[in-house]
């Protein structure tokens, strides 16, 4: 097919399934996981803007409308130059299952452009955006399909797409989200992937230790430093935890003293990304040059010493298998990804086998598709209060997030133990607990839905 992500994400869901039981109990899921491999729609158009020298500009605008089984599509717009048909259908792909472990009913999709918007002005992203949303706006709606924001699509990018849908037509509806607080928006969405990681992993401690354990004391490995990684960092904090790196594309930020890099950076570090400027920047500073080393050109797995907990933030396939060796030798006993495919198929190998060889004492691993659910389950909170035209308090949200992890977890782990037994002693397996617990809603529906059949 040409679509390496998306086969990536495509084998490693067909491989779970098929080296559990739920085939042999199920086999006419086989069916509908031949079904659910090719998108219900896919939308592709030209953008064409305006820079700011008045010039003609084009881009290809995509939307990939994976499955609506469960709800509107719902999954995220990014704006980068990678941008491809096989990325986003990964990444919708991913949010089908995803979005069906948040409880909540949401279909999965995924959408953006190649618009790189790196070296525009704040001018021409706007007319970029406007431009995008002329033609995004004959797709979507509050009962069809949600976007958010993604990688290069922030707030104020959502305001202005969602300001060209209203009045393209002519009507306020909640078809996008991740909105201003005064316009729509839910509270503590911004936190909501990175405060969402934390409880997930949260509980994968408190059930590997029996309940005695938590993030206090733990040194916790972080890359990325975009949203995700600055609010998993917070709340791990929050949480008595000592975090040791954040990353950019460019290289790793490592702390070199006990502290740690603390709240009060964390903000620094997110001043730094709203003006488009490198982490390197911290230590050629005085008062930050003794507590931290940059390093070009790496990521943190192998460079952060000593960690107990690793989370992934940034992009996909962002941890090899050697530096998921490097991981285990580490001393790391838990990873779980906050971004979508963080780990590439071998390093999941190297957590998957070293989890069955040394059971309590390994690597376990939590995949995307659960850990990082937290962002679309806010969102989907947030559709719910633009319907009720209510907005809830950020107690309420975050209670309601903390619940909705809760029950992502549980659900993991008893789909994991009924379909991919483990031997005693061994943590049972998150990966196959994730893939085949939303898998085997989604099924479900489309066959009452007649979407396949025996």
């Amino acid at each position: 097919m040409g679509e390496p992500e998306f086969e990536q994400a495509y084998k490693e869901l067909a491989s779970t399934l098929e080296n559990s039981s739920l085939f042999e109990k199920n086999p006419e899921y086989k069916k509908a996981l031949e079904v659910f491999a090719i998108p219900e729609r896919v939308i592709q158009f030209r953008v064409t803007w305006e820079n700011d020298k008045n010039e003609c500009c084009v881009n290809r605008g995509y939307r990939v409308q994976f499955n609506s089984v469960l709800g509107p599509y719902k999954g995220g717009i990014r704006f980068h130059p990678t941008v491809n048909l096989s990325i986003l259908k990964f990444l919708g792909f991913e949010q089908i299952f995803k979005n069906a472990l948040t409880g909540l009913q949401m279909g999965g999709g995924k959408g953006g452009a190649d618009f790189d918007p790196k070296g525009k002005s704040d001018n021409e992203i706007r007319k970029f955006c406007v431009a995008f949303m002329s033609e995004l706006s004959k797709h979507i709606g509050a009962d069809t399909d949600v976007p958010a924001g993604d990688i290069g699509c922030s707030p104020r990018e959502i305001g202005w797409m969602f300001g060209k849908y209203r009045a393209e037509k002519n009507k306020w509806e909640g078809t996008l989200t991740g909105k201003g607080g005064a316009w729509g928006g839910s509270l503590i969405r911004p936190e909501a992937t990175g405060f969402g990681l934390i409880y997930f992993v949260q509980h994968m401690i408190q059930y590997a230790s029996g309940g005695k354990e938590s993030f206090k004391g733990k040194r916790v490995a972080i890359s990325g430093s975009g949203n995700v990684a600055q609010y998993a960092a917070i709340k791990a904090v929050e949480l008595g935890a000592t975090i040791v790196s954040l990353s950019d594309s460019k290289g790793t930020l490592i702390a070199t003293d006990d502290e740690g890099i603390t709240p009060d950076l964390v903000h620094i570090i997110a001043d730094l990304k709203a003006k488009r400027k490198q982490l390197s920047e911290l230590t050629s500073s005085s008062e930050f040059k003794d507590k931290f080393k940059y390093v070009e050109g790496a990521r943190p797995w192998k460079e952060a010493g000593k960690v107990d907990v690793a989370l992934p933030c940034a992009t996909q396939n962002e941890v090899s298998e050697d530096e998921a060796k490097a991981l285990v030798e580490c001393g790391a006993k838990f990873i779980a990804e906050g971004s979508n495919m963080g780990c590439t198929q071998e390093a999941i190998g190297v957590f998957e086998s070293t989890r069955k060889e040394k059971k309590g004492e390994a690597i376990w691993y939590g995949p995307g598709k659960a850990a990082n659910a937290g962002g679309v389950a806010v969102s989907g909170l947030e559709m719910a209060q633009n319907s009720a035209r209510l907005k809830w308090t950020a107690e309420e949200v975050d209670n309601k997030l903390k619940g909705i992890m809760e029950n992502c977890f549980e659900n993991c782990l008893s789909t994991a133990k009924e379909y991919a037994t483990p031997a005693e002693g061994e943590f049972p397996s998150l990966v196959a607990g994730a893939n085949i617990a939303g898998f085997s809603k989604v099924a479900a529906a489309a066959k009452d839905q007649g979407d396949w059949w025996p």
